[in-house]
């Protein structure tokens, strides 16, 4: 990796920055990779890959995004979500899919599908309590084949059914089976990785996930789709 590549933190006033950020720092130690947190659409449109953080409401996070720059934000991200490597994370990842059903909110419709509110109401864990909405806390992650047939590059070398931290409230349903990249059991299985061509996002926080976490940003940075 060349000593001019840049890898852009966006900073749309809804993101965990700073653990996001100094993560990304410590994951690219060693890989002659710039890190950026940026708002700045014409950094963003020309760093080598991007990532996407969010936190809080999505209908709050897309209205930022949609506002910073009067919209020239939002064009570089989607400009990198056609032509560069981009992670989304958490509700980063959310924004993603076409539409929330948190305050009926349209999303950026780059990987079909819906993010819905989890309905335990009633149901028990295994240990007997009952399940809690959010979810707050450590959860196994089951890698998932892609479209290759195989688990997601960015997985190389994390054992699969490793633990990662989530906080939320509202998961993801993909309409297409291989853009599913990750999965965990909350209630029911569902998807918490998503992937499509040259996009990776999951659901849970990295940055929170300890040296599995550090592992998923360090496979990214060194990833080309």
């Amino acid at each position: 990796m060349s000593s001019t590549s840049t890898v852009a933190v966006i900073d749309y006033g809804m993101g965990n920055l700073r653990s996001v950020s100094q993560a990304v720092e410590h994951a690219a130690q060693g890989l002659d990779l710039k890190v950026v947190v940026t708002n700045d659409p014409k950094v963003v449109h020309e760093a080598d890959r991007v990532v996407l953080p969010g936190q809080g409401a999505m209908r709050d996070c897309m209205a930022e995004l949609r506002a910073a720059h009067d919209g020239g934000l939002l064009d570089s991200v989607l400009h990198a979500a056609a032509n560069k490597p981009l992670m989304g994370v958490c509700v980063g990842m959310q924004m993603l899919l076409d539409h929330s059903e948190e305050q009926d909110t349209p999303g950026l419709g780059l990987i079909p599908g819906q993010v819905l509110r989890f309905q335990l109401e009633n149901q028990r864990q295994p240990d007997g309590s009952r399940y809690k909405v959010p979810q707050m806390g450590w959860n196994r992650v089951l890698q998932s084949p892609v479209a290759s047939g195989q688990p997601h590059p960015v997985w190389e070398g994390i054992p699969d059914g490793s633990y990662y931290y989530f906080v939320h409230s509202y998961y993801a349903r993909v309409e297409n089976p291989p853009h599913t990249a990750g999965e965990t059991d909350y209630g029911a299985r569902f998807t918490c990785a998503v992937a499509r061509d040259n996009i990776f996002a999951t659901q849970f926080h990295p940055e929170k996930s300890a040296q599995h976490g550090l592992a998923l940003y360090r496979n990214f940075l060194r990833w080309n789709p």
